[in-house]
């Protein structure tokens, strides 16, 4: 009996953790504890736990505990949009050029206006303006946790676009850390995870493991543990690995099998990464001491991001997506409007990760301008979630009502 209700209760807990907004929850939940805890009398503790090494030396893999939950776990999140992202240019929504092109569009935009509102506000100090891909990336864990939260009756095409246009957003970022703040790749290491990616393609499209499962555990963690430490080694963002494995999974079943290899994957992975590895990585990355509204008004590296991250994701990503819909074929799904879209600016405008590792690689050596660059960070991605909350709680009304209208159209058209 007690172990008959152990697996049901397992289950349930399984099956919450499969959901976005259960993973949401703790995903904020663990950002609070981590702020609270990084600006409290036990602050100290909270450094220690964070800078606490381990790992194997031989490997250059003793790293911290913030690394070992931005780099390593927050690639298993960063595997599942990947993945999800690959069946939506498949077989979703995506797979119609004219309205993948519009989140891609968007996302160029949405990361090249703020940077350049960061470089105008900043212009009259050359310390300072190093920092101008700090307000350029997306937190896509806590843009997704958000949107789950507020959006429950939102068109799911909303999530789609904020996903697409999240990953290319990071992915440009990732790009700029590899060209303009990292010292130096180590290209034989960079050269060999690009040829084992191609065999994990390979593998995914051939039939050699189709006989066993055996097979496939055998050959896929180790492929995938030194794709990452490869990825690692060579001085990229190790995320990135996960972001290319997603992408190469295989999406369509087979007559012998009853799921894909991609929505298998997701479903064995997605409560691992809702229930842990972004709750560690939120307790882990949102901890950022708090320097005060005095600072941040004096400040104009604080102030370049907070206005780069709200006012320049609202007009590169609104305006991109305006003008490619009015200049080109393109088109926005026909179940989103624009009030929709400002909305989804705002969740992407939440900062935190990437926002964060660049800002530790552009003042190194400045103390003083890396807590101001943290502290806009901080107050520009809170404001964010208030306004993604204002905005998309009056849509998400929006929606319930015309959904609870019989013989109604769900088109954001009337909006």
């Amino acid at each position: 009996m007690n172990d008959a209700n152990g697996s049901g209760i397992a289950g349930r807990i399984t099956a919450a953790l499969r959901q976005d907004r259960t993973g949401g929850l703790l995903l904020i939940a663990a950002a609070a504890v981590a702020l609270l805890w990084a600006n409290s009398p036990w602050s100290a503790s909270y450094d220690a736990v964070r800078e606490y090494t381990f790992g194997p030396s031989g490997l250059h893999l003793r790293l911290s505990t913030e690394v070992w939950a931005a780099d390593g776990l927050l690639a298993l999140f960063f595997f599942l949009v990947g993945n999800e992202l690959k069946q939506e240019f498949v077989t979703g929504p995506l797979r119609d050029p004219r309205q993948a092109v519009v989140p891609i569009v968007a996302a160029a935009c949405g990361a090249l206006v703020p940077a350049a509102i960061f470089l105008g506000i900043t212009a009259g100090d050359p310390d300072a303006g190093g920092g101008w891909g700090i307000p350029m990336a997306t937190d896509v864990a806590f843009a997704l946790a958000v949107l789950a939260l507020v959006g429950r009756h939102l068109p799911p095409a909303l999530r789609t676009f904020l996903l697409t246009l999240a990953v290319v957003d990071d992915l440009i970022a990732i790009v700029v850390i590899a060209v303009f703040y990292t010292a130096s790749i180590a290209v034989a290491p960079l050269l060999i995870a690009v040829a084992l990616l191609g065999l994990f393609g390979w593998l995914q499209q051939s039939r050699v493991l189709d006989e066993t499962r055996v097979g496939r555990w055998l050959i896929y963690p180790p492929l995938a543990v030194a794709i990452w430490t490869l990825t690692h080694a060579s001085g990229i963002h190790a995320t990135i690995a996960g972001v290319a494995m997603g992408v190469l999974m295989r999406t369509r079943r087979r007559p012998t099998e009853t799921l894909d290899p991609s929505h298998r994957m997701e479903r064995l992975l997605r409560p691992l990464v809702m229930g842990v590895a972004l709750p560690v990585f939120a307790l882990s990355a949102a901890g950022v001491s708090f320097d005060g509204f005095a600072t941040i008004i004096t400040s104009p590296v604080a102030t370049g991001v907070i206005v780069g991250l709200i006012g320049g994701k609202l007009v590169g990503i609104l305006g991109g997506a305006w003008l490619t819909t009015r200049l080109t074929r393109a088109r926005l799904d026909p179940s989103l409007s624009w009030m929709d879209i400002v909305g989804m600016c705002q969740l992407a405008a939440i900062g935190f990760t990437v926002s964060l590792l660049i800002a530790e690689l552009s003042y190194p050596a400045h103390e003083t301008l890396l807590a101001q660059a943290k502290s806009g960070v901080l107050i520009g991605s809170i404001a964010a979630v208030g306004l993604a909350v204002v905005v998309l709680g009056a849509r998400n009304r929006h929606y319930r009502a015309q959904a609870e209208r019989p013989g109604i159209a769900h088109t954001g058209e009337d909006a």
